[in-house]
């Protein structure tokens, strides 16, 4: 026990709620603890106790709550409170008053209970509501106590730690579901048309990035599809593809399409966007009915590839594309009606398929002439719909040599036979 000796005692005014985490020693700097006992100066009377480390344990001390309130400044790493003491609000059933006090009053604290002599249960249901350890008054040592002080230290490290992962992940989780709930579900009741799609964002370990898509079918048949790319690829991009995606939606069950609708758009993108200097590329195209038929769209954006029975794969008309939305405030966008015939298929996917590079360590890339080979290729294999999609984009990362950094989106509409569309219920 260590030996009295008179000791000034140190306040310091100091709001609680907006200090600081403390500081926790690693086991090689000094250590404050903030003793809170009716009758300090009968126990802790010394201002430091011997540690087996060589380092300093410095002690203050507090003769209740609001004393000890005072003297908690950012230094301070553990306290020691006498669950003794009487409580804040007089409520007292379970005789951890003070420790739930101590506990509201600095939760970023290692906190250790002293106990009376033989009370193991109260020591043990400190530990429980929140205590990092608890000692007993008659065993207490200076050699114990620094000891239980460098452990309540460490235990409340780890536990702040373990706390900051597991909210981490529930975060994580949330936010995975959030985007998954933001990614689009094709609305295609009633036609013959088969949809697939793969969705890849550059971000790690995102679901959602600056590409988007969509595709829905209107109430006189008609199944209009679209596929953009807001440069960049963080989550305000991402939250820009995804107003984009919802405003085009609502834009064509208003019956609005081709230069309207992207102009439309665009001042959506406009009022929506964080800076001038972001813009978006846009691809839509309007099926007739019959099928047979498409209107096409680009706003700075690669034309899609289309393939026909008994014929190679080819891109569809792009010299009459107009800007991407957000460079010209008054740009005009011509709609091309393109033909497509019985049987096809029409891939319509986003820059990051065609600018991966070509081969480790050069500088040549995929581009659209590139692509068109490697699904020619994959044709001749025999793939089509989802196998095909998933080919081509494990191709183009294993050419790229790796993950590739841009979003990627692919989309395949395909008729495969001439039937007549059902109505739509609507």
């Amino acid at each position: 026990m260590a030996v009295p000796v008179p000791v000034p005692r140190q306040r310091t005014a100091t709001t609680v709620a907006s200090a600081p985490a403390p500081e926790t020693s690693g086991g090689g700097g000094d250590l404050t603890l903030l003793v809170i006992e009716d009758d300090p100066a009968g126990t802790f009377s010394t201002p430091e106790l011997p540690d087996a480390a060589g380092t300093r344990v410095r002690v203050r001390t507090a003769r209740n709550l609001t004393e000890a309130e005072r003297l908690l400044t950012d230094d301070i790493q553990c306290i020691l409170v006498d669950l003794a003491l009487p409580g804040r609000d007089g409520g007292d059933s379970d005789g951890l008053a003070p420790l739930k006090d101590v506990l509201r009053l600095a939760p970023r604290h290692a906190v250790l209970a002293l106990a009376a002599e033989g009370d193991s249960e109260r020591a043990a249901a400190a530990v429980r509501v929140g205590a990092q350890d608890y000692l007993f008054r008659d065993e207490l040592d200076s050699r114990l106590l620094s000891r239980a002080i460098r452990y309540a230290v460490e235990r409340k490290r780890a536990d702040v730690a373990q706390r900051q992962l597991t909210e981490s992940r529930l975060r994580a989780q949330e936010n995975a579901r959030l985007e998954r709930g933001l990614l689009p579900t094709p609305l295609l009741q009633g036609s013959n048309l088969r949809f697939a799609s793969r969705y890849r964002p550059g971000r790690s370990r995102a679901l959602l990035g600056g590409d988007f898509y969509d595709t829905v079918r209107t109430p006189d048949g008609t199944v209009h599809v679209m596929i953009g790319d807001v440069c960049g690829h963080g989550p305000d991009e991402a939250a820009l593809g995804v107003e984009l995606r919802i405003a085009w939606r609502a834009l064509t069950f208003a019956g609005l399409s081709g230069d309207v609708l992207l102009t439309t758009l665009q001042k959506v993108l406009e009022h929506e966007r964080e800076s001038e200097e972001i813009f978006a590329t846009l691809c839509t195209v309007d099926i007739a009915p019959d099928g047979r038929r498409a209107g096409l769209c680009l706003a700075g954006h690669p034309s899609p590839l289309v393939i026909r029975e008994g014929r190679a794969p080819e891109l569809l008309p792009y010299d009459e594309g107009g800007p991407a939305l957000g460079l010209l405030p008054r740009a005009r966008w011509q709609r091309r009606e393109v033909e497509l015939g019985e049987a096809w298929s029409l891939m319509m996917y986003t820059d990051g398929l065609i600018e991966g590079r070509v081969g480790d360590g050069t500088k040549q890339r995929l581009g659209q002439d590139g692509m068109v080979e490697m699904i020619t290729a994959q044709r001749a294999r025999g793939l089509s719909g989802e196998e095909l999609l998933e080919a081509a984009v494990a191709q183009v990362r294993e050419l790229n040599g790796g993950e590739l950094t841009d979003d990627v989106a692919v989309l395949l509409l395909d008729r495969v036979h001439a039937v007549e569309p059902a109505p739509v219920t609507v």
